[in-house]
């Protein structure tokens, strides 16, 4: 099982190499039903590797031109404050046992549970057909688009996520950045949100520093393979199977769950 966590780890990378994103839908579960990791401190370990192995991939998309820093920091500070709070204090603060009547709801379960609710919501996200944006379309406000990064931010805090399936349209809609600018400029965010947001973390739980260095260093490897095999692959049909892998682990992340209730 350790063999296929590692493999797991080198897939992380290669889904954020092809995607811009999704590497925490691998990450958290390989780390929870594989290696037999607690869910608090998975979520806590995704966002160590998934900002890690985004960093290298946001450098190397910037060495292109490939990552717009200006809405890049707008999307990121508001982001990455509610990451850290939500990390640092409120995480923390949820209870062991959620619900004790007329069943048991333990926290572990909570989390779980929370996250394949957005798993199943990004895979419907990546299968709706996107419509394009008019130029007649509303003007996004700046505050706005900070409230909603901010909420972006807790949920990206709550499940360890990178939060690319939110963020990417995000960028494409309100920002009107090109897809391919968008996923590089995602990876730059995700990077950012992620390893402040483990930052919170650190104070809270014992890290066991040797594994997680050598499954962020597979995943990096596996970043750069991806960014290498994205050159041949095709962008629609590749997020399209991407889409189908992240609804069928959600469907068994909720068949897990439910029937350990």
């Amino acid at each position: 099982m350790e063999i296929l966590g590692y493999l797991g780890a080198l897939l992380i990378g290669l889904v954020l190499g092809l995607t811009g994103g999704g590497g925490s839908m691998l990450t958290v579960p390989i780390l929870t039903y594989i290696l037999l990791i607690s869910p608090v401190t998975a979520t806590a370990y995704s966002l160590f590797v998934v900002g890690t192995t985004s960093a290298f991939g946001a450098f190397q998309n910037a060495k292109k031109g490939m990552v717009d820093f200006k809405n890049g920091f707008l999307f990121a500070v508001p982001s990455f404050v509610a990451v850290f709070i939500t990390r640092r204090f409120l995480v923390p603060e949820i209870p062991q046992v959620i619900i004790s009547n007329p069943f048991v709801l333990k926290r572990d379960s909570f989390l779980m549970i929370f996250f394949g609710i957005i798993m199943l919501f990004a895979a419907f996200s990546m299968l709706k057909k996107k419509t394009n944006v008019t130029e007649n379309q509303k003007e996004t406000s700046i505050l706005s688009l900070v409230i909603q990064t901010f909420f972006i931010g807790i949920i990206i805090g709550l499940v360890g996520a990178g939060g690319g399936f939110l963020i990417i349209p995000s960028l494409v809609l309100f920002a009107k950045l090109p897809m391919k600018k968008a996923i590089g400029t995602s990876l730059f965010i995700i990077a950012i949100n992620s390893l402040i947001g483990f930052m919170g973390d650190v104070q809270n739980l014992s890290i066991d520093w040797t594994f997680l260095l050598v499954f962020t260093g597979l995943s990096v490897i596996g970043i750069f393979i991806g960014m290498y095999l994205s050159k041949f692959t095709n962008e629609n049909q590749l997020k399209k199977g991407f889409a189908y892998f992240v609804l069928a682990m959600a469907l068994v992340i909720f068949y897990k769950e439910i029937t350990a209730l």
